[in-house]
């Protein structure tokens, strides 16, 4: 079915609207995106847009605590936030006839949220305890330092949920200047989707965002990290008996004409993932890194990931290794696929069936007015509505001599960054030492809250 046309307009404070009009259920789905997540925090606030996420679901004087969630609840809807390194987002998706709903709380919560004090301190317990929740995995913790050497000056050097040590010491304050700087029409984008008349919905968003008064203009960010001149290398230990390996390269924006030679590299690599977003494609026991380290009995289980980003972030390859093998073995059969990549290429076959799942996934992750509505506002972050509308013919225009030229030219000893978690039964047990004793500190009233935050978040309905 061709999407009808998408209508675009932005209101008179500042507020962009993106509505596309879809009849094919009787359901429509409301986002609004923020432009800002851990890639606009500065050193000291990191995670703040995470927990300020987390303190829009505590209510206003409209909807107390507890209120909205009822609210959606008798209206047979669905509703969440997330935020990534480059934007925070909020979104519900009702039966058509009820998902003004959606636009009165999000209006509402743009410009009113209460921050107690008492509920901003009662949020770091949880949020501290969702972040020790993965620190209970080496392979998280190893994936953390990766990112954190990967890069010296930009923000995705950062966790998004944030450094522990900034999470015991920001304050109310921090979180409401945070909210006051960002939660602005001038820096939002609403979308909708589903099976409303333009015009009426159109009318809606307007009657309920209008009277909101346009904000202060973000600061931009504008840092640029410095080339990489050598490789990095980091060793962690702890006595969890299974080893992990992580190898990781700078790789360039969504924006850049290499993404989609890379997206095509990934998905040869380690199978399919629609735009490097999350899971694996179909041919996941026929990709490379399957058939040299999982059926050679060296890994229990490796892979790659590349995303689209606002700005240049890190190509990667994860293995878990097999009992009794060595990571400088590991490394070696990788940069071994690294270099037949580099130097024959891939298969006419591979290029088609790299090319042919990348559409597949991208069209089931698209399947539902949710996730079109996602897609939207997402592109509208990150790239641009041109870039989404013309990914099918950028994908399938990638030629052999692109995916060769791309693995020659990103992936090189000197730019590489290293990392192993290696087994050691005498190892001092980190968790142990930050005092982690496996009680997350829910009291399970924010189960529709982001539980993502700590990798690029998927879409939660």
């Amino acid at each position: 079915m061709t999407p009808t046309p998408l209508h675009r307009t932005t209101l008179a404070n500042g507020l962009q609207v993106l509505l596309r009009e879809n009849h094919s259920a009787p359901v429509a789905s409301f986002w609004i995106f923020y432009r800002v997540g851990s890639r606009n925090e500065a050193p000291g606030l990191t995670g703040i847009s995470h927990w300020v996420e987390h303190m829009l679901f505590k209510g206003t004087e409209l909807f107390p605590r507890g209120e909205f969630d009822k609210a959606v609840s008798r209206a047979g809807g669905s509703f969440n936030g997330m935020t990534s390194q480059d934007w925070t987002t909020y979104f519900e998706t009702f039966p058509a006839d009820r998902i003004e709903l959606a636009l009165q709380v999000e209006s509402d919560r743009m410009a009113n949220c209460l921050f107690d004090p008492a509920e901003a301190e009662s949020e770091r317990t949880v949020i501290i305890s969702e972040r020790e929740g993965s620190e209970n995995s080496y392979a998280y913790l190893l994936s953390e330092e990766v990112q954190a050497l990967a890069f010296y000056a930009h923000p995705y050097r950062h966790p998004i949920i944030g450094w522990k040590s900034d999470l015991h010491t920001m304050q109310r304050d921090d979180l409401y200047a945070h909210y006051g700087a960002w939660y602005t029409p001038n820096n939002a984008v609403a979308v909708a989707v589903g099976d409303f008349d333009t015009a009426t919905m159109a009318a809606a968003i307007e009657r309920y965002f209008a009277a909101i008064a346009r904000g202060p203009e973000p600061a931009p960010m504008r840092i640029v990290e410095p080339e990489q001149l050598a490789e990095r290398r980091v060793v962690l230990r702890g006595n969890d008996p299974t080893a992990y390996l992580t190898l990781a390269f700078r790789a360039p924006a969504a924006t850049h004409a290499d993404f989609f030679p890379l997206i095509v590299l990934d998905a040869v690599f380690s199978g399919a993932k629609g735009l490097g977003m999350a899971g694996g494609g179909g041919n996941a026991r026929t990709n490379r890194l399957y058939k040299a380290l999982v059926e050679s009995r060296l890994a229990a289980d490796a892979g790659s990931s590349y995303r689209p980003t606002i700005d240049p972030d890190l190509f990667s390859f994860f293995v878990t290794l097999a009992p009794e093998v060595e990571h400088t073995q590991i490394e070696s059969v990788l940069w071994g696929e690294i270099r037949k990549m580099q130097q024959d290429g891939i298969t006419q076959q591979e290029l088609a069936q790299a090319i042919k799942q990348t559409r597949a996934q991208f069209a089931y992750s698209a399947d539902s007015v949710t996730y079109q509505a996602y897609w939207l506002g997402f592109a509208e972050m990150v790239t641009g509505q041109a870039w989404l509308e013309e990914w099918p013919e950028r994908l399938a225009a990638v030629t052999l001599d692109d995916v060769q030229r791309v693995a020659q030219h990103y992936f090189a000893p000197a730019r590489q960054v290293v990392g192993w978690y290696v087994p050691d039964p005498d190892a001092t047990d980190l968790l142990e030492d930050e005092g982690w004793d496996g009680d997350d500190g829910d009291d399970g009233d924010d189960e529709n809250e982001d539980s993502a935050a700590m990798n690029e978040p998927a879409v939660g309905a």
